[in-house]
């Protein structure tokens, strides 16, 4: 029995080992291996054994390929579950190196939280192995693994560090576009819209403010008073007409409960007088008539007048107490709502409800920590819960949109692709096609719940769709710009699709990477697709909400499926083709902006240096004063002498020190002794002895065409015009050369 197990062990090994032999007698011996002419041995022997039964006409194929690839510089790397990008690029002649990255696995690397900006690139789900029957995909990406990368596609900006990069590498992000792809940039960046166009953001893009910032928290409560105050006014007049309000099955007459607000009459007269106050002095700040009030000047109302107001307008407008007649009051009101109007692009928008959105600055797809609030405590207690967020600006709240344009009842934004291809000279690319995401529950201000107010697919994917809602929206609460425009044309409103809002999400996205343009870091062959977050108001105006980077390509519904394949085909058609040649077709993409390039000087550091050069002056006098003897100071004015007892004065030239001796002799003093002068030195040629000095009326004039030494005087008060006085004779009225010197001291 042992003897036949022994015999059947032998021949089962020597026929492995025939079958290794015929296997490598028929091997490729002309095979080019990934670790040179010799098979690898080790872990790596069972690839090379995968490597080696590959048919002979496709290792032939795949070495061609990657050959022709390498010597065209078209080798690419793509990170997440592009494959229509992969599909377009291999059309082309490209061939993938790929991409091993932990940032494939969600993985974030140190010290980049501070760099993170609205991407909502979804891939969870959908990375879908890729077909590949015969290998050659997998063959050729290990024959260029070594070899450069030309064009890399990542779904993050962090992936690739393109300082790094060669001049010929391409890439599908900027750096620093965090100013205005997180909802802080935004909101800081376009309050600077005005230094580079004559745009006001108010009209395109809801006011928001940032808590965490020092000066901005006071900002913030003054809005939220102010509209307090004018959601007041707006709800006295619509009460009075019956209008229903937007997101209620009733008007707000039928709005009655059985309290009444105690002292009616009183309270209404003076929440109105209030809400007038403020409202007027809003508009003279915006006027600038205010500049000359005083800063000890009372505010219009106190910190307890504030709390009444604002309580009276949370019974009132949010809890629909019953309150008097007030159709006298109707008149004003409504003559300050027109006011408002004329000068608050927001004012239609504002609704009556006071409804603000609180966001976490740096996250997208309605991830966890987006909140609607009504109330000023309950926004406060929001942004103050975590000091930390609050300290770092991670919050903005932003003016929530009350009356927005409603498809049957029902919420909706778009999402608007566009393309920058260049920061200088600024290329902008817009894409005609787009798409609208729904809510799943009716439109209601009843509840803020995130299932009527927030339409990202992200988080509606996981709601049930309500059975009130219309039945012409699909159950995967998307619709294409076909659909929609469809639906505007039943409303007799189609037209305004390409009068009103198309020209409307244009400007807008000019406006936005304007504001960013000088701190985006331009570079040749860097391009970036971006998605916009728009919501029409009733009037079909289009309202910014954000922009995201790298926007989503999941197919995740019949709408995305098409239009995603579509603009990821279209942008490559523009960075590769049409980059290449200005006839190419460019699909659905349409240029909408590219002015002239802006000369940018060199940059010279942050130390200011000033050029110039050095005036030509007289040439200076050698010293005049002996170092040993002072100036006497004089305590008192000159008196004048009488013109009756007029002498012949002394020479001007003589110096203090001689006058104050002459006073002492005046007045029959005895003159201290002088100190003793110092050696005569001798005789030193200075100037020409016989140039003549002119005084005139005009200050002292010496020719030009003479070198000699520039000497100023005082105007005599009696001096005859043109009276010519030589040096020489100055020289003679001084006995030493010391005197002459002590002369012209004085």
């Amino acid at each position: 029995m042992r003897a036949d197990v022994s015999m059947e062990a032998t021949r089962s090994k020597q026929s492995v080992q025939q079958g290794r032999d015929k296997h490598q007698a028929t091997a490729t011996p002309n095979a080019t291996y990934p670790g040179g002419d010799t098979p690898p041995k080790g872990k790596a022997c069972r690839s090379f054994v995968r490597l080696t039964v590959l048919k002979q006409e496709t290792l032939k194929k795949a070495k061609a390929m990657a050959e022709n690839a390498v010597k065209m510089h078209k080798v690419f790397s793509v990170q997440g579950p592009y494959s229509v990008v992969r599909t377009a690029l291999r059309a082309r002649g490209w061939v993938e190196q790929r991409m091993h990255c932990p940032t494939q696995n969600n993985h974030r690397h140190p010290g980049n939280e501070s760099r993170a900006c609205n991407t909502d690139a979804d891939n969870s789900g959908s990375l879908v192995k890729e077909q590949d029957p015969d290998g050659l995909y997998g063959l050729m990406s290990r024959l260029v693994r070594n070899e450069m990368v030309y064009f890399y596609w990542t779904n993050r900006r962090d992936t690739i560090n393109t300082n790094s990069l060669k001049k010929e590498q391409i890439t599908n992000h900027f750096a620093k576009s965090e100013s205005f792809t997180t909802k802080v940039g935004l909101c800081v960046n376009l309050r600077n819209l005005y230094w580079f166009d004559s745009a006001d953001p108010d009209t395109f893009f809801p006011r928001c403010y940032r808590p965490g910032a020092q000066d901005e928290m006071p900002a913030f409560i003054a809005d939220y008073r102010r509209t307090a105050c004018s959601s007041f006014l707006k709800y006295i007049v619509e009460r009075e007409q019956g209008v229903q309000r937007v997101g209620n099955s009733h008007s707000i007459r039928d709005v009655k409960k059985p309290s009444k607000l105690p002292s009616s009459p009183v309270i209404l007269s003076q929440m109105l007088d209030s809400a007038l106050k403020v409202c007027h002095e809003f508009l003279e700040s915006l006027e600038h008539r205010d500049i000359d009030i005083r800063s000890e000047t009372p505010p219009t109302l106190t910190k307890e007048e504030w709390t009444e107001f604002i309580n009276g307008y949370y019974l009132a407008v949010h809890e629909g107490v019953e309150i008097e007649n007030s159709d006298r009051f109707v008149t004003c009101c409504k003559a300050m709502l027109q006011r408002l109007r004329e000068v608050s692009p927001q004012q239609d928008i504002d609704g009556t409800d006071n409804i603000w959105i609180i966001k976490p600055a740096a996250k997208s797809r309605g991830r966890v920590g987006i909140k609607c609030a009504r109330r000023l405590d309950r926004i406060l207690s929001l942004v103050g819960g975590d000091p930390t967020l609050k300290t770092n600006s991670k919050w903005v709240v932003q003016k929530y949109l009350e009356r927005p344009l409603l498809v049957h009842g029902t919420k909706f934004d778009i999402r608007q692709w566009f393309l920058v291809t260049a920061w200088n000279p600024l290329t902008v690319w817009f894409y005609k096609k787009c798409y609208v995401r729904f809510a799943t529950q009716p439109y209601s201000l009843h509840t803020l719940d995130s299932s009527v107010h927030l339409c990202n697919n992200s988080i509606q994917k996981h709601l049930t769709p309500s059975r009130k809602r219309h039945c012409s929206i699909p159950v995967h609460n998307m619709w294409s710009d076909d659909q929609f425009r469809r639906f505007l044309s039943s409303q007799g409103r189609e037209a305004e699709w390409q009068t009103v809002i198309v020209p409307g999400m244009k400007e807008a996205l000019i406006h936005t990477v304007q504001t960013t343009q000088d701190q985006m870091e331009s570079r040749k062959n860097s391009f970036e697709l971006y998605g916009a977050d728009f919501m029409l108001g009733q009037d079909l105006r289009p309202w910014l909400i954000e922009i995201n980077s790298s926007p989503t390509m999941a197919a995740s519904t019949p709408v995305t499926a098409r239009l995603c394949t579509a603009v990821q085909e279209d942008t490559l058609r523009i960075v590769l083709d049409w980059t290449a040649d200005h006839t190419a077709n460019t699909g659905d993409f349409e240029l909408i902006h590219k002015p002239a390039a802006v000369d940018v000087p060199q940059y010279v550091g942050v130390n200011l240096n000033v050029d110039g050069y050095k005036i030509p002056g007289p040439c200076s006098l050698p010293p005049m004063r002996s170092p040993n003897r002072s100036t006497a100071k004089r305590h008192g004015p000159v008196k004048k002498q009488p013109k009756a007892e007029k002498v012949t004065p002394l020479p001007k030239l003589l110096s203090k020190s001689a006058q104050s001796q002459i006073n002492y002799i005046s007045k029959g003093v005895t003159p201290p002794p002088a100190p003793p002068l110092p050696p005569v030195p001798a005789p030193v040629k200075i100037f020409s002895p016989n140039l003549p000095m002119t005084i005139t009326a005009n200050p002292l004039h010496i020719s030009p065409a003479s070198n000699s030494v520039l000497l100023w005087k005082r105007k005599p008060k009696e001096v005859q015009p043109h009276t010519s006085l030589s040096l020489s004779k100055t020289v003679q009225t001084s006995s030493t050369l010391s005197d002459f010197v002590n002369a012209l001291g004085s």
